[in-house]
């Protein structure tokens, strides 16, 4: 059976949690990181050298990065739903999920940790700011790809989506000033009618 190390509110683990449940496979979910520690055990490391979340382990394969485990699982587990045979269609999904890690998840992680999870006393104001600044200067290019398809993947939900559709969650529920973006909102509402999103990603921020 499939094994994912993680705790569920890292945003990372999300989506590799959602896309498993997407799919509709069985696996065990170990909780790792943060306050449930193991990320530092010797048999941890021996896994994941970096000592980070998430890690699966599946059918004898050992995989840490969480784009690479998405598209892992998409590719070997979902019969084309998630993962385009065509390697032009699926370059043009993938390419959302580099964009949203190289780009996005930076100002997105300032904002959010400034916002929700560091205390009060800890908290930059000034590195909230420019989080905020820097994300509503990236989501017209969002806004712009959702106003002539569903999905980041094209019609239908796909690999591309799982990064910053997982972001896009703690986005909109977090009580900050947003720039309207109806398409992203739409594509927000999509995802979260989905049963997979709800119970994976759409969850009390933490």
């Amino acid at each position: 059976m499939l094994r994912i190390w993680g705790r569920d509110n890292s945003n990372n683990v999300k989506k590799v949690l959602w896309c498993a449940e997407e799919i509709g496979l069985a696996y065990e979910h170990i909780p790792a990181g943060g306050a449930f520690g193991v990320v530092d055990s010797a048999e941890y490391r021996a896994l994941n050298p970096n000592g980070l979340v998430p890690t699966i382990e599946d059918d004898g394969i050992v995989l840490w990065e969480s784009n690479a485990i998405v598209r892992y699982l998409a590719a070997r587990y979902s019969d084309g739903a998630l993962y385009e045979s065509d390697p032009g269609r699926r370059a043009l999904a993938d390419r959302w999920m580099d964009w949203t890690t190289s780009n996005f998840a930076r100002p997105f992680r300032d904002v959010f940790w400034n916002v929700i999870r560091l205390p009060p006393e800890k908290r930059n104001e000034a590195e909230s700011a420019s989080g905020l600044k820097q994300c509503a200067a990236l989501l017209p290019i969002v806004e712009a790809a959702l106003s002539e398809q569903p999905f980041l993947s094209g019609e239908r939900l796909g690999i591309g989506d799982f990064p910053l559709g997982v972001f896009i969650h703690g986005w909109f529920q977090m009580p900050i000033d947003r720039p309207t973006t109806p398409a992203v909102e739409a594509w927000y509402e999509r995802l979260s009618a989905r049963p997979a999103y709800r119970k994976a990603v759409a969850l009390p921020l933490s």
